[in-house]
């Protein structure tokens, strides 16, 4: 008999939601099967009350999502080595089924190549799961698993040994879209991510503008991910797609100011180092049904 793999569970958080934190370690500690070692990150702020086993690192300051879960990681060991996978969790969501861990681990024996499974979110009242959390442009029926071309940042699995092998989440990013920019780079090194609707995380529905920030960070970090992942000729045209799109969806005067500001912003700052996908990726991203334009 095969030793079942070993999972670790990455929470972060502000210390603003001790209540909710706290129902999810315990639908953390409910899953069936072996003990899901459990670290929450005080992205600079304490960490509130958490029971015993938890552990806890408090940050001096902020990191940004990507950041926090980053430091999440190492406390498993350089890329997370101590354990096979790791969940990341929203410090606001909870784990309403038991065997949500145990899927996991199947998924991931079943299949050595699925380097990545992003979780179905349903709203915990109505049981609805919003079509922006569907990680794919056929987005209709939320029921229904596929192979997918991204994933949820607060609601998924991965296996570290794909952080080992393509490096963690860009900490720069701060918030949004760093789940792509690893799902790319895991997608170019030859791994597969899977969307499950049976691997449920029950979060409130919320408008993600309702971040103060968000549309400058969107923007910024639309552009740093297509400089940084996609082959050169496809950059204008991802940007030029994305860029139209946002007009047609007619956003406020204050938020468009605030997306241009943050698109100036991504062509004027560093955005990492750049290592374009292979050509085979991009056929691989259109075949999976979302090119690398849109």
């Amino acid at each position: 008999m095969s030793t079942p793999m070993k999972l670790g569970a990455v929470i972060i958080t502000m210390g603003n939601r001790p209540d909710e934190l706290r129902a999810l370690l315990d639908s953390v500690a409910k899953q069936d099967g072996d003990r899901i070692e459990t670290v929450v990150v005080g992205n600079g702020a304490p960490v509130p009350d958490v029971p015993p086993g938890v552990r806890t690192v408090e940050l001096p300051e902020n990191l940004g999502i990507p950041g926090g879960r980053n430091v999440g990681i190492e406390a498993f060991g350089p890329s997370g080595a101590d354990v096979d996978a790791l969940l990341f969790l929203d410090d606001d969501g909870l784990l309403p089924l038991t065997d949500t861990a145990e899927l996991c681990r199947q998924a991931f024996e079943e299949d050595p190549k699925l380097g990545i499974i992003s979780f179905r979110i349903a709203d915990p009242d109505t049981g609805v799961t919003q079509r922006r959390h569907v990680p794919r442009l056929r987005a209709a029926d939320p029921m229904r698993s596929s192979r997918v071309t991204t994933f949820l940042g607060g609601a998924n699995a991965v296996r570290t040994q794909v952080l080992a092998e393509v490096g963690g989440l860009p900490g720069d990013f701060f918030y949004a879209h760093e789940e792509t920019d690893l799902a790319w780079r895991a997608l170019d090194a030859g791994w597969m991510i899977d969307y499950r609707a049976d691997m449920v995380l029950n979060h409130p529905t919320t408008a993600p503008s309702r971040h103060a920030v968000y549309h400058r960070m969107v923007a910024r970090n639309r552009v740093w991910l297509a400089r940084r992942n996609l082959p050169a000729p496809l950059v204008p045209v991802y940007l030029g797609v994305w860029l139209l799109l946002t007009l047609l969806r007619k956003p406020s005067g204050p938020a468009l100011k605030a997306w241009f500001g943050g698109f100036r912003e991504g062509w004027a700052k560093p955005c990492g180092p750049r290592r374009p996908m292979k050509w085979r990726t991009v056929w691989r991203l259109t075949r999976l049904g979302r090119p690398p334009v849109i």
